[in-house]
């Protein structure tokens, strides 16, 4: 199979030429969510696509899907401009997207009964694909029988039941716990070498980088506000692929670099931190971020760690430790250059001192380094009763952002705020207030 992969490698699936992609904010300005993104994929090659959140991942896979319109630019799909959702391309779900009230049989059904296949053989080659992504037997089991993972090989098996020229996956195995997606992904790598899923080509959307490495033969790095491609990294050993081979290590170690880079930031984003409310904000935890920074100066680490090997310690996933050792670095108590992070005299610090100081430290730190916190705290000094509604602070992020990305913009400044005490926040009226000491 290897070789007919090579030998189709020539032929483009889909090509995306200058592609663009705007939304309108609150008041009534354009701003671009991608921007010149030009990207092939040929026959017989899986890619990767990775990118921090703002990057335009999910926007770009559903342009390619056909689900929504590019702006500038143009997709072509088997050399014929794409419009609209095409038959030739399938995509799979974080969220599995199963309709509840339908049996497996009926759920892998659902795109063959659209493109209008006669009902016995809708039903031979939903069987067919339901036996071949391993769920044989759960046929009639309706999805809230089904566990996790299982109900994802139903996602998968309804899109390869299409026998697709094009399978896109939008972090397909996220949500799942390490060993159903470790186990899913070599299934599905299985399939590809094998040639009976009968697909052309590979899209996977992750934020995971060793997942990428294992599976991709290419991959393609976005960088944000815009989305543009920054970066393309080949992948060329051969599958299966070990992940404790060095040069698989070392690769893997390349990937984090390119992500963790200022470069990956776009041009826009790291001046704009301190001066723009709509920087957005690292989806970072605040419990990860003190969890990391305490590993990273206790053995054996003692103040500098590859990520890689600090992910494996700490035991989180990409999506957990990259946001987190980003907000580090935003607050100045770490920095991150060429895969590796490395504490700041103010981190170690922050690491000596007890809890109440911890938390003066990281207020003072949002004040100066978040511009969002600092706006929210000098409205409230301001404002004549010490308070301000959430909805007053939503409407003017959505002059930067769209409205669900404000929101969530919005939910990780009251988390940091609240924890460093620069301003309180009542659930129940959707107030943020003036601490109490500094309210009196």
């Amino acid at each position: 199979m290897m070789a007919e992969h090579d030998k189709l490698a020539t032929v483009p699936v889909i090509e995306l030429r200058n592609v663009g992609k705007v939304f309108r904010t609150a008041d009534h300005t354009d701003r671009a969510v991608l921007e010149g993104v030009n990207l092939t994929l040929r026959e017989g090659e899986i890619v990767a696509m990775l990118g921090r959140s703002g990057s335009g991942k999910s926007t770009l896979l559903r342009i390619m899907a056909g689900l929504v319109a590019s702006d500038h630019g143009e997709v072509q799909f088997r050399a014929q401009p794409l419009q609209g959702a095409a038959e030739g391309i399938a995509m799979v779900f974080q969220s599995f997207a199963l309709f509840p009230w339908l049996s497996v049989q009926q759920n892998v059904e659902l795109g063959l009964e659209a493109q209008g296949v006669l009902k016995a053989e809708r039903a031979r080659r939903a069987e067919a694909a339901i036996d071949m992504i391993g769920l044989s037997g759960f046929n009639s089991a309706l999805p809230r029988e089904l566990s996790g993972g299982m109900r994802q090989r139903v996602g998968i098996a309804r899109a390869l039941v299409t026998e697709p020229d094009l399978l896109l996956m939008d972090e397909a195995f996220s949500a799942l716990d390490v060993l159903t997606g470790e186990t899913l992904r070599d299934e599905m790598i299985e399939l590809w070498e094998s040639g009976r899923a009968n697909i052309r080509s590979i899209l996977i959307v992750s934020h995971n980088i060793e997942e990428a490495v294992m599976m991709a033969d290419r991959i393609v790095i976005l960088s944000s506000d815009p989305g543009r491609v920054r970066a393309e990294v080949q992948v060329s050993f051969p599958r299966p692929r070990n992940r404790d081979d060095a040069h698989v290590r070392a690769l893997i170690d390349e990937v984090y670099a390119l992500m963790t880079s200022p470069a990956a930031m776009g041009p826009r984003v790291a001046a704009l931190a301190a001066q723009e409310i709509g920087f957005r904000l690292p989806n970072a935890d605040i419990s990860q971020m003190e969890a990391i920074l305490d590993l990273l100066l206790e053995a054996p680490f003692l103040g500098r760690a590859d990520l890689p090997h600090l992910a494996g310690e700490a035991g989180l996933t990409d999506d957990e430790l990259l946001p987190a050792c980003e907000a580090l670095q935003l607050l100045q108590l770490a920095t991150l250059e060429r895969g590796d992070i490395t504490a700041t005299a103010l981190g170690r610090a922050y690491y000596e001192a007890e809890a109440g100081d911890r938390k003066v430290l990281f207020g003072r730190q949002l004040l100066l380094h978040v511009a969002l916190a600092a706006h929210i705290r000098r409205e409230l000094e301001a404002a004549d009763d010490g308070e301000i509604g959430e909805e007053q602070v939503l409407r003017e992020l959505e002059a930067f952002l769209k409205p669900e990305e404000a929101e969530r913009l919005l939910t990780v400044a009251i988390a940091w705020g609240r924890y460093g005490e620069i301003y309180a926040y009542q659930y129940n009226s959707g107030m943020l207030t003036l601490p109490g000491d500094d309210a009196a």
